[in-house]
């Protein structure tokens, strides 16, 4: 009588990284972080991506439809800016629960010309979130939704990306007795994941002044993005708007973090379940456009901006029409907009190529 064959054991996305860690040796943080959130089986993003407040973060379009809406606002000025062709491709860049987009669409409603010029092409790695996008943006699909890992080629650009380039993992570096050493993650005697630190790479220059014990980071994949999309909007024209928290000067300090049901956790404790991020380097990143060709606008918060597109008058707007919500919005915009909150963490890039007015670009 044939013996059945055990079922091969499944092994948890710790276990499998402790096994690469003892095979391979330690990884760097940026190793670590694209593995945990982007492994196709046991990956954040292929897994639990959590938005919202039932999840483990949330971002500015689940905060106020206002976000979304303004931001469609600066979509059709870019577009007026490009001489209005006929056809442009509107890409976001990760777009979370389709909030975003879905707020965009509904105030592009305002200029039929621009509406019937759109494609709405949506680049989005996780199947969860996909399919929370096309429940979420089922009006406008399947005319508008295409989903895709690029960007299209044929069209002139308005690209989208918020809170997109912080999954952009960086590398860390600690200051040791006036040497710069990399923090990587290996094994402890017990086999448990922690900290440790290694001999920088080969070539490697950090800041010359800093304090015993301060901390470098940098992201090679943050600023190769930002020079292809920058590349794309060169040869084909078009402008992008990335939003994220960051820092708007080049700083020190350590900004890894784990986000589990909106609280910070150990990044080490429970790979795969937890939300890693990091600050985005916008120095780098408006760097890295400019020397693609890209006329890049000066970094500015999150707050300046969105005071600038309008964003009390239309609140005002809403409350008048909805007096009973007055109380809401007012929150919604200090949270948007308030130093203390995401007014000034969050930073505003706005890169471009081919307008013939700068007005979509130009500083509050």
């Amino acid at each position: 009588m044939a013996v059945a064959e055990a079922a091969p054991v499944r092994l948890s996305l710790a276990e499998r990284l402790s096994r690469m860690i003892a095979q391979d040796g330690p990884l760097s943080q940026a190793e670590y972080m694209a593995i945990c959130l982007h492994d196709p089986a046991d990956g954040y993003y292929a897994t639990r991506p959590g938005l919202g407040a039932e999840g483990d973060f949330i971002t500015a379009p689940e905060v106020s439809q206002i976000f979304g809406e303004l931001i469609g606002l600066w979509a059709m000025e870019v577009w007026r800016a490009l001489g209005k062709p006929p056809r442009v491709a509107l890409v976001e860049l990760g777009p979370g629960s389709g909030a975003l987009t879905s707020d965009l669409m509904r105030a592009a409603r305002l200029d039929p010309d621009f509406l019937s010029a759109v494609e709405l092409w949506l680049v989005e790695a996780s199947p969860i979130l996909q399919a929370r996008q096309f429940a979420c943006l089922s009006p406008h699909a399947p005319r508008f939704a295409s989903w895709i890992d690029d960007l299209p080629e044929d069209a002139p650009l308005i690209v989208v990306g918020n809170e997109f380039l912080d999954c952009f993992g960086a590398r860390a570096f600690v200051r040791r007795q006036g040497q710069w050493l990399e923090r990587r993650i290996g094994l402890d005697e017990t086999g448990c994941l922690v900290f440790g630190l290694a001999p920088p790479p080969s070539g490697f220059v950090g800041p010359v002044e800093a304090p015993e014990g301060a901390v470098f980071e940098t992201s090679p994949a943050q600023t190769a993005v930002a020079a292809m999309i920058a590349q794309r909007l060169v040869a084909q024209g078009g402008a992008s708007l990335l939003i994220d928290y960051g820092r708007g000067t080049p700083e020190l300090g350590d900004t890894f973090q784990a986000l589990k049901s909106h609280q910070r956790v150990d990044p080490l404790a429970a790979p795969g379940q937890a939300d890693l991020t990091v600050h985005v380097d916008f120095p780098g990143v408006a760097g890295a456009m400019r020397a693609a060709g890209a006329q890049v606008a000066p970094i500015v918060s999150q707050g300046l901006w969105l005071e600038g597109l309008g964003l009390h008058q239309r609140a005002e707007a809403l409350a008048c029409a909805r007096p009973d919500l007055a109380g809401a919005l007012s929150r919604q915009v200090a949270r948007l907009t308030a130093p203390d909150q995401m007014g000034v963490l969050f930073k505003v890039l706005v890169a471009h190529s081919g307008l013939s007015d700068m007005s979509p670009t130009d500083e509050p």
